[in-house]
């Protein structure tokens, strides 16, 4: 066989296994609608090929993002969690916005799912822009993906910067306490530390709008943690679920849990004016609001939501 030959086979190949990876994203796609996927992908690979690339100061790669980012996390999206997103109305069209969600499930996939459940159904396919831990950036590979995907560094100058040039900000103010929370207190938010969002919304003048998420708590369900080896490693825990770690690598593998996101109306700022930043009894009262906004909501949705795993 020759090289040109070999290298016909190898294109062939390559589209076909684009058309089935596009299938695994929608079932309801149309023939002609999966072509053009294929074809917008390819026509990525050759920018990356010759170098037209386009990254932000922030390091947001939003054409890595769209096809590459994006399409990889919509599998679990679509295919294993079936996502259900209502209030999507509730985030601007345009302009900058602070979006605040609990935390939860061990290993932090509500914050992926967010990502997508904006794109996907937003009218305006607008990209949430991550806030994450300095864990995120010191894991190798993870670290690099995720900062071409959105997100940054979880500090007030970053979160200012972002929402100053009209970026839709993600916050997950619970953190590791959020996240790391044994299955027996599923649904029941954490503190929301000092408010720092709330603040970081108020010398912006960007609306804040709350985000309930059901169905991560049942992702990896934690029933204990090792210590020794959370300090072994650096990292704030070491869990234990039913399947991890005696399974090993297929105990990663995320229970098909059944999720919704949902987006109350947001708490408007501008009229505060951003030295109202500096009282830390209104940036209280306003963190405590949005807290117990979303807790009610998880109670409403958990009730909607039906079998878990249904």
């Amino acid at each position: 066989m020759s090289a040109d030959e070999q290298l016909e086979r190898g294109v062939e190949l390559l589209i076909t296994t684009l058309r089935w990876a596009v299938r695994q994203t929608s079932s309801d796609l149309t023939e002609r609608e999966i072509e053009q996927r294929v074809a917008a992908f390819l026509a990525y690979v050759r920018r990356r090929v010759t170098g037209e690339i386009e990254i932000d100061e922030f390091g947001f790669d939003s054409d890595f993002t769209r096809h590459v980012y994006l399409p990889v996390l919509r599998v679990l999206y679509r295919r294993w969690f079936r996502v259900q997103v209502s209030g999507i109305e509730h985030i601007p069209a345009q302009g900058p916005a602070l979006v605040v969600a609990n935390h939860s499930g061990t290993i932090p996939l509500d914050c992926l799912m967010a990502q997508v459940a904006v794109h996907d159904t937003h009218p305006q396919g607008r990209f949430l822009r991550l806030l994450g831990a300095d864990l995120v950036f010191r894991t190798p590979f993870l670290g690099e993906t995720f900062r071409a995907g959105g997100t940054t560094l979880a500090s007030p100058n970053d979160a200012q910067r972002l929402l100053g040039l009209g970026e839709l900000v993600g916050v997950w103010p619970e953190g590791y306490k959020g996240v790391g929370k044994p299955f027996s207190e599923r649904y029941r938010l954490q503190r929301f530390g000092r408010g720092g969002f709330v603040a970081t919304a108020l010398r912006t003048g960007a609306p804040i709008v709350p985000c309930s998420i059901v169905g991560a708590e049942e992702t990896y369900p934690k029933i204990g943690e090792i210590s020794p080896l959370a300090h072994l490693l650096d990292i704030p825990y070491f869990p234990v679920t039913p399947t991890f770690p005696h399974l090993g690598l297929l105990g990663l593998v995320p229970l098909p849990s059944q999720w919704i996101i949902d987006f109350s109306p947001p708490l408007d700022t501008s009229d505060l004016g951003p030295e109202a930043a500096d009282d830390p009894l209104l940036v209280y009262d306003l963190t405590d609001r949005i807290r117990e906004t979303i807790q009610r909501r998880l109670h409403v949705l958990l009730g909607q939501r039906g079998p878990v795993f249904g």
